[in-house]
């Protein structure tokens, strides 16, 4: 009986084992929720600051790191041609330590390692990288060369690898980056800008559109892990995104090349005719704007002087050694700043008779005026106590508003500003742009706000007449340009823009830039009136010297003497389009101080600015694709009519000369033109 109960097994207590397990199960849960929310935190972790916790562990190893550039965007014209780029230069790097480390463990690798660098790079010489190693043996990190080219650098890389080399070469890296580089040198300086050290836009698109152009660094980083194995980490660079223009290459050569040419002319004539009194300039400025009068396109910009966009600070064009030499630092960049200028868009001035077609304009399109009118012109207008000048002081007799534009008359001008009145030539002026800033995509455009006149101010009849034919208020080139491609286009006033798309580093469109209409400013049956009018000044009035033969050619000539009056200085100019029944284009042509030697007194003549005019119509109007009225026998009469005309010397014209003898009605009200400076 006793071993029956030794043998009796003991029960289990059901519930202490059930309370255990129940136990366990709690701890085993709370132990895999805290191991699903630390798995949670950590790709919390890793997915919102992974970036920032792989910096902080590198930052606490022994690592080197090397920053990656960016590729600067490039700036490319209308038909895919590069005007800006940045090519990759590279720097060479010399590591002391590794180098004097190989050459404990394998004598002669320092010998080769100098050797093979100094054949290769010319600049470095054997001696630095032999005082580097001794003087600085843990360095790791010494230029021996800067900005040494792909070539350069790719060569070594080769000869490195061969068999003669091939594990005896150490020490040696290199660090690239990027350098700016103008392919087409001063075409087009100031509109393009430059970008100075830093990828920093300095003038023209470079620096209204740094932000765009310029990419992220990248960067590369190598440490040591806990096995003394380099390992390395990258972040590549991200590079900036190209801009495309509306400006056409050939177009901007066309025009450079005339304005030159005229410079050159000018120039050679008074340098032959007074040998001991050179001039360096043949106008103080010269400057062309073409534009596309139908989407507010500019085609090209144009000035005189410019200056090499691969060496902006030269100024050895234009002065002698000896005379920059003289120069203090502040007048050197004084004559900087006034060659950087585009002129284009930075200076104002009074614009003389390309205004007038706009005076035409705001009459036709108000009802002022019918076209029908006729006026008598008998020399000028007694204002007050002023007499106010036309260009004819014998008169003109009777003109036409056709007659008006096409001799260039002040008198009628004046007569149609009675009519049009304060109230509407205000209202117009303001329709058309003038004293706004266009919005053009360029920085430095100048405001012209303070310099037109108000309401109130042209109640006075004389300040409304004198403003009639572009005297006493002033104006900006491109303000102008726009204005007059709406007279055109049928009366819509596009914003002026030079980027026409965006696109990546690979070439993808980022985004398209569309033309702007930023108001209409007269109807079609205006617009159809004044072409008419604008073609028969060239036809046969004072823009004649325009014409090229087999095309329909519009325009407006323009003189006007510059504050203070009297001092026979004058800036001359001509804005025309092509061709009249479908306008294309629309160039405008200034020369301020036309021949400050050689021609002297005798600026006055508006002929200067159409011999420019002419060349570039007589060249864009094919290449634009815009067909000749002629047979192919009378295009090859006109040709040997323009070579005899290019040998032939130009005379003297007659035109729509000195236009602003009027006086100034209020001196105080608008100041002289004062140029406009970018601090750079």
């Amino acid at each position: 009986m006793a071993d029956n109960n030794k043998r009796r097994r003991i029960k289990p207590n059901n519930k202490i084992l059930k309370r255990m397990q129940r136990k366990l199960w709690l701890v085993f849960g709370v132990v895999c929720i805290l191991f699903v929310i630390l798995i949670g935190r950590v790709m919390f972790i890793q997915y919102t600051s992974g970036d920032k916790y792989e910096k902080i562990i590198l930052a606490q190893q022994h690592y080197d790191s090397t920053i990656i550039p960016f590729q600067r965007g490039d700036i490319i014209d209308a038909r895919g041609t590069v005007l800006a780029t940045s090519v990759d230069v590279y720097n060479v790097i010399l590591d002391s330590k590794v180098l004097n480390a190989k050459e404990s463990k394998k004598p002669g690798t320092i010998a080769s390692t100098v050797k093979l660098v100094t054949e290769c790079f010319e600049e470095i010489d054997e001696d630095k990288i032999k005082k580097q190693l001794s003087d600085n043996p843990g360095s790791q990190y010494f230029i021996l060369a800067k900005k040494v080219s792909y070539e350069e650098m790719a060569k070594f890389e080769e000869i490195k690898e061969d068999e003669a080399h091939k594990g005896s070469i150490f020490g040696i890296w290199f660090e690239k980056e990027y350098i700016r580089q103008y392919p087409y040198g001063t075409l087009a300086a100031s509109t393009i800008g430059y970008a100075s050290s830093g990828n920093v836009g300095v003038i023209g698109l470079e620096n209204k559109y740094s932000s765009v152009l310029n990419g992220v660094n990248g960067r590369t980083y190598g440490y040591l892990n806990s096995d003394s194995n380099l390992e390395q980490t990258t972040v590549d660079a991200t590079n900036g995104c190209n801009i495309v223009l509306s400006l056409d290459v050939n177009i901007q050569t066309i025009a450079e090349k005339a304005v030159a040419d005229w410079n050159k002319k000018t120039m050679d004539k008074w340098n032959e005719e007074h040998p001991d009194e050179p001039e360096a300039f043949g106008s103080l400025h010269t400057a062309v704007l073409v534009m596309n009068p139908n989407n507010g396109e500019v085609l090209a910009m144009a000035q005189y002087p410019s200056f090499d966009l691969n060496n902006p600070r030269d100024l050895s064009t234009y002065y002698s050694e000896e005379d920059i030499s003289a120069m203090t630092e502040d007048e050197k960049m004084d004559r900087l700043n006034q060659i950087w200028q585009n002129f284009c868009i930075t200076y104002t001035y009074e614009p003389g008779s390309t205004f007038k077609p706009f005076t035409v304009a705001m009459g036709l399109e108000t009802g002022a005026l019918n076209g029908d009118e006729t006026y008598f012109c008998d020399g000028g207008e007694q204002i007050a106590d002023y007499f106010v000048h036309c260009v004819n002081r014998n008169g003109h007799g009777q003109q036409t508003i056709a007659d008006a534009l096409s001799n260039s008359c002040n008198d009628a001008m004046m007569q149609m500003s009675y009519d049009i009145g304060a109230t509407t030539f205000a209202e117009y002026q303001s329709i058309f742009g003038f004293g706004q800033k266009t919005g053009i995509d360029l920085t430095g455009e100048a405001s012209t706000a303070g310099l037109i006149y108000s309401q109130a101010d042209l109640a006075k009849t004389l300040n409304l007449a004198t403003n009639s034919f572009g005297q006493n208020f002033n104006t900006t080139m491109i303000q102008l340009g726009t204005g007059f491609c709406s007279l055109v286009n049928g009366g819509y006033l596009y914003e002026p823009h030079l980027v026409t798309k965006i696109t990546d580093s690979s070439g993808n469109t980022i985004q398209d830039i569309e033309p702007t209409v930023l108001k209409r400013t007269i109807s079609d049956e205006t617009g159809e009136l004044l072409k008419g009018y604008l073609e028969y000044v060239v036809a046969e009035g004072t823009g004649k010297a325009t014409r090229v033969d087999g095309y329909r050619i519009g325009g407006k000539t323009g003189t006007a003497e510059k504050l203070p009056r009297g001092n026979h200085k004058y800036l001359v100019s001509f804005i025309g389009f092509a061709p009249v029944d479908n306008p294309q284009v629309v160039v405008y042509a200034i020369i301020d101080e036309p021949g400050v030697g050689a021609i002297g007194n005798n600026q006055a003549h508006s002929s200067f600015a159409q011999e420019i005019c002419h060349e570039i119509f007589k060249q864009i109007l094919p290449y634009m694709g815009v067909e000749s009225s002629l047979s192919e026998e009378e295009e090859a009469e006109a040709a040997a009519s323009l070579t005899e005309q290019a040998q032939t010397p130009v005379e003297e014209a007659t035109d729509d000369t000195p236009e602003t003898e009027a006086p100034t009605a209020n001196p105080e009200a608008v100041p002289e033109p004062e140029v406009e400076e970018e601090n750079n």
